[in-house]
């Protein structure tokens, strides 16, 4: 079969395809034909080496197709069963081997790319806005990179769940994306001012939650936006890792809270993964969660396709098809 993989760390050209072997479903996994990946920051973070993975690798943390064959002691699953699954490596591929309890059968009607296109982010917007931070009607919240894949949905679920969202993006363009998907106001991340017009957009005192996936540009930006006791989410890191700071600041902002939270602590049982993608289906057959595709690349240009996702100019969710 057709694989990407990486044997090193480094930029963009270490992604490699290969003809590899058909992998053997084990005990408790299921193999699955792809129709669709996903390609996420989560993803290279494991090719420059930010995340450490073992060498060789192929990447790809989310995808959507068949299931081909499955392993020893795997019930309630069958090849010919459409699934998709998020959080397990070997997405980069024609064929992956899966945890039998991280795969979720598909409703009918459900398209291997929207679902494909789907689940990391959806799920991260999903705990995101019911756990980590439970938003409520009124609530305010401010979305870093909302024209991206993961801050489109979680200005979406957001504003079911009744908050009052304010965006932040880097051009009009994506301002106009944030709108569309329910952003109250948008502000530029070029304008450096847009710490203090966050205060005064939520009356003065601060937001009670930013959600942060850049990281290192905005994180002063972020705890400078939020209220007393406000909670700033850094679930990203695009622009790089936060330095070293000392907690005090916390205490000078207010005594504020912060938290590094990643999906694989809020979907860590067949049960929450049922739980999340469950809603967020039922939004998408409802027509209450729409899903943007920004572009679709074929699998042996996996390294392209990166390269376009960290260009800036993905307006939602970027695909590789076998």
């Amino acid at each position: 079969m057709l694989a990407i993989r990486m044997h090193r760390t480094g930029a963009a050209e270490v992604l490699m395809p290969e003809e590899v072997n058909l992998p053997q479903p084990g005990a408790g996994e299921a193999r699955v034909k792809l129709a669709a990946s996903g390609v996420n920051f989560i993803d290279i973070y494991h090719r420059t080496g930010l995340y450490s993975v073992p060498l060789p690798y192929i990447p790809g943390q989310e995808g959507a197709g068949v299931v081909d064959a499955v392993g020893e002691g795997v019930t309630g699953l069958r090849p010919g069963e459409r699934v998709a699954w998020a959080m397990q490596p070997g997405g980069y591929a024609e064929y992956a081997l899966i945890p039998a309890w991280k795969l979720v059968p598909l409703p009918e009607g459900q398209a291997f790319d929207t679902a494909a296109a789907l689940l990391l982010q959806g799920m991260t917007a999903h705990y995101l806005s019911h756990d980590t931070f439970p938003l409520q009607s009124g609530s305010r919240a401010l979305v870093h990179a909302a024209a991206g894949g993961t801050g489109q949905l979680l200005v979406q679920i957001a504003r079911l769940r009744g908050a009052r969202v304010l965006a932040l993006t880097s051009t009009a363009a994506k301002a106009e994306v944030a709108r569309r998907c329910g952003a109250e106001e948008v502000l530029l991340s070029g304008d450096p001012e847009w710490p203090q017009r966050a205060r005064a957009w939520s009356g003065g005192t601060g937001v009670d939650v930013v959600y942060d996936s850049v990281g290192q540009a905005t994180f002063g930006g972020s705890l400078a936006a939020l209220k007393t006791r406000g909670l700033l989410v850094l679930f990203g890191q695009a622009s790089g890792p936060v330095p070293p700071f000392d907690p005090a600041r916390l205490a000078g902002g207010g005594s504020l809270y912060l938290t590094r939270p990643i999906l694989a602590h809020y979907a860590g049982s067949a049960a929450e993964i049922r739980r999340r993608c469950s809603d967020l289906f039922a939004w998408m057959a409802a027509g209450r969660l729409q899903v943007t595709i920004t572009r679709t690349f074929p699998l042996a240009e996996a390294a392209a396709a990166q390269e376009f996702l960290t260009s800036r100019q993905a307006l939602g969710k970027v695909l590789l098809v076998p």
